[in-house]
């Protein structure tokens, strides 16, 4: 069990550090011109470019998974639970990269057979390795991303019709995606957040009802919150929704 949680660990780190080192042309005419080995710079200054390089793409890579919807509606969880720090940040990051390592893994899989495995045997060349590896990850922020938003950034690209898929571009695609994935989650908060302030307006209205007017209703209506939460298995049924919205 634990090599094969090494696996997908090791497997998805290798994609987002492929990725990140494929992902950085804009287009692949724009990669044909652009070199990696740079002759007249010494090793020291390369590693430097390639570590600030490594260092901003994880972030940029993050955007392109399921990583910002799964985070943010953890977020709004606590929000509406009126709990500050528990869980704490590193727990709620914690899962919800793993839970972005269990629905990404089909894509890092196909990125690792199609793309790194024939690059890294010398089969192909970047260019050739580039457009395999984009391809999955272009068909799954396709598959989440909403037309309104695709519309909105086709057109402020130039690009008011288009024929086929492979014809959006991909730096249109990216911000399209990111906003997609904002709306949903924030949509799936909201939803979450209903059921708590329906207990904080109840709280509220029975202490005034009692005259206990300087009593916080978010003290009160805290366990109450718990209890409902725990009772109907609340973070089974966040995570189920998570999952199966990326269906």
């Amino acid at each position: 069990m634990k090599r094969r949680i090494f696996k997908a660990v090791s497997l998805f780190l290798l994609f987002f550090t492929f990725a990140a080192v494929l992902l950085i042309p804009a287009s692949a005419e724009e990669s044909e011109n652009i070199s990696i080995q740079v002759p007249d710079m010494s090793q020291s200054m390369q590693l430097l470019i390639l570590l600030t390089v490594l260092s901003v793409a994880p972030s940029i890579i993050l955007l392109m998974t399921s990583f910002a919807r799964i985070a943010i509606v953890f977020s709004f969880v606590r929000s509406g639970l009126g709990l500050q720090q528990t869980p704490p940040n590193q727990v709620l990051i914690g899962l919800a990269l793993f839970l972005s390592l269990f629905i990404m893994m089909p894509v890092a899989s196909q990125v690792n057979e199609e793309a790194y495995q024939p690059y890294k045997n010398g089969e192909i060349t970047q260019t050739e390795a580039y457009q395999r590896a984009i391809r999955p990850l272009r068909t799954f922020m396709l598959k989440q991303t909403n037309k309104q938003e695709m519309k909105l950034f086709l057109s402020l690209s130039g690009e008011d019709t288009v024929e086929d898929y492979d014809d959006i571009p991909t730096e249109a695609l990216i911000p399209a995606f990111v906003l997609s994935e904002l709306k949903k989650a924030f949509i799936m908060g909201f939803m979450i957040l209903i059921p708590f302030l329906i207990i904080d307006m109840v709280v509220a209205s029975a202490l005034m009802s009692m005259g206990m007017i300087m009593v916080p209703p978010a003290v009160i209506a805290l366990p109450f919150k718990l209890i409902l939460f725990v009772v109907i298995d609340g973070w089974n049924l966040v995570v189920k929704t998570l999952l199966m919205s990326f269906s």
